[in-house]
């Protein structure tokens, strides 16, 4: 399989990303094509359910797990070595195309005889309705991906064998954003017959298993598709995702071999008990996690609007005791600012301490927390805390930042709502005050990912304005070198979340994956998005 990199530099990236990378079972999981062995049925656990089926509109794994085996994309990251930064076709033919045009076009040709599951042939028509949906999405239709795409002018398919993007200028930012696995593509008629809406509560697409049935609350089932696009794949009969909100029941699961695998994460503790109870039953992977887990003011309401109040929030917080205490119990680990920490773009430990919140001297960070609060007129704030119920991290960290906030005097009411109601509330009708939110990528690019942090993405549910902030993204996604967008990724860095604070950023998540050993074929990685089309799993029945 030829590898398509982003460049020289990314290589560097991506030595550099996975050095702190720990790996226990990595080189169990490759095998050679002759080792692979062919049926039986993968049970794993998920943590939660989506409030849609609509890759498009969502952006949580919820829906990742269950329903991605449904789906193909344009192109992907290698499932083979899904912690670099190589993309290979998944629906288009051969490697992925180098530009023309002075960079700015990509002329895709895609697969011939591929259908979608209920029988109709997929063409460059439902890759151009696909990506009109997700960058040029009609009024009302939500794409929460919109932002990534701002570089793109428009998207042709001139026959059904040939799709064409064209951009408005050259950027490193488009084939990451073209990779990001929610990108699944829906079949034209669907969504002419159908209308947008109907993505929601049906799926239709080409991937390597077919849709069975979604028992809510319970499981999402499906079943080998014979006529996958890719030959002798998959090599699984079926998958159930059993639907299992507690931490425990997930664990006990995976312990009684009622389930192989969680792909999303586990604590440290869960993980060592898990070996201990197991030994060589358990493979364990380890990876950084391209996720960082926010509290998000709703600036609609008062008096969050006012910067000082949102600054004294971010300074109250004690993130580097955090990291020390939470990395024990919890899935998350390393402070950073907006950017992956460790990418070539991130801030550094002395930049990061230039920030509000972030700086080593607790003492006077609350000292003038308390102080903006006064002057803010807020010395009696209470606030309206809108959290998921899932225990990590959201409700761990959660915990964590009311007794932070309480240091500075600031009380917190916490209302723990399911899935659904948590992003009804943080999306739909802006009932809180303060809401746990999170930028959880996929593919590492960080001009596309800190695209979160505009008012006008669609991932963005503070409700504000910031022209400034906008015009700095403006120049970042078009800047040509590393060492100009370092530069212009500071500035809206200390926009984003010291001047205005528009958001805070608690700590990064860490991702660590014990899985039942007779899983094969899957690798960790740094993210709990990718390489979740289970194309590419086999089970191991000696190891059963």
């Amino acid at each position: 399989m030829k590898r398509h990199k982003w460049g020289a530099r990314a290589r560097t990236v991506a030595s550099l990303l996975l050095g702190s990378a720990v790996g226990f079972g990595f080189c169990a999981q490759a095998a050679n094509a002759a080792d692979v062995q062919k049926g039986g049925i993968l049970e794993f656990v998920v943590a939660g359910e989506a409030p849609s089926k609509d890759g498009h509109r969502e952006s949580t794994y919820a829906i990742v797990h269950p329903y991605a085996p449904f789906y193909s994309l344009l192109i992907r990251v290698n499932p083979e070595d899904p912690q670099s930064s190589d993309f290979v076709c998944d629906l288009c033919v051969g490697d992925v195309p180098e530009p023309t045009n002075g960079g700015k076009t990509y002329t895709f040709k895609i697969k011939e005889g591929v259908t979608f599951h209920d029988g109709t042939p997929m063409t460059a028509q439902d890759v151009k309705a696909t990506y009109d949906r997700l960058i040029f999405p009609p009024e009302g239709v939500p794409s929460v991906r919109k932002a990534f795409f701002s570089m793109v002018e428009s998207v042709e398919a001139p026959d059904d064998t040939t799709f064409v993007v064209n951009l408005k200028f050259p950027s490193g930012a488009f084939l990451p954003a073209l990779a990001t696995p929610f990108n699944w593509v829906y079949s034209k008629k669907d969504l002419e017959e159908h209308g947008h809406g109907w993505h929601a509560n049906n799926v239709n697409g080409t991937g390597p298993f077919k849709f069975v049935q979604h028992q809510p609350g319970a499981f999402v089932e499906g079943v080998r598709n014979d006529s996958y696009h890719r030959e002798g794949q998959p090599y699984l009969d079926g998958f159930k995702a059993i639907i299992a909100k507690k931490m425990s029941v997930r664990i006990q699961a995976i312990r009684g071999n009622r389930a192989a695998i969680e792909f999303r994460g586990f604590p440290p503790k869960a993980r060592d008990d898990l070996v201990n109870a197991l030994g060589d039953k358990i493979t364990v992977q380890e990876s950084n996690w391209n996720c960082a887990l926010f509290f998000t003011p709703n600036h609609a309401r008062k008096p969050y609007d006012d910067p000082r109040v949102r600054r004294a929030l971010s300074l109250a917080v004690d993130r580097w005791g955090g990291s020390k205490y939470l990395s024990q119990i919890a899935i998350v680990k390393t402070v950073g600012g907006v950017v992956f920490p460790g990418h070539p773009l991130a801030a550094s430990q002395e930049e990061l301490e230039s920030l509000a919140g972030y700086s080593r001297d607790l003492e006077a960070s609350r000292a003038e927390a308390m102080r903006l609060l006064e002057e803010a007129g807020a010395t009696d704030l209470t606030v309206d805390y809108n959290n998921r119920d899932v225990d990590q991290p959201y409700k761990v960290v959660g915990t964590w930042l009311i007794d932070q906030w309480a240091k500075v005097g600031v009380k917190a009411e916490q209302q723990v709502r399911p899935t659904p109601q948590f992003y009804a509330a943080l999306r739909k009708s802006k009932e809180f005050d303060v809401s746990i939110d999170f930028n959880c990528q996929s593919v590492i690019n960080p001009i596309a990912d800190v695209s979160k942090f505009l008012g006008s993405a669609g991932n963005n549910y503070a409700q504000y304005d910031d022209q400034v902030l906008e015009d700095m993204y403006g120049k970042l996604v078009r800047a040509a070198t590393v060492d100009e967008q370092r530069s212009l990724m500071r500035q809206y860095e200390k926009r984003a979340l010291d001047e205005e604070a528009h958001m805070g950023v608690t700590l990064w998540w860490y991702k660590i994956n014990p899985h039942r050993s007779y899983v094969k074929g899957w690798i960790a990685p740094p993210s709990h998005y990718l390489n979740q089309q289970l194309d590419n799993v086999w089970i191991d029945k000696s190891l059963m």
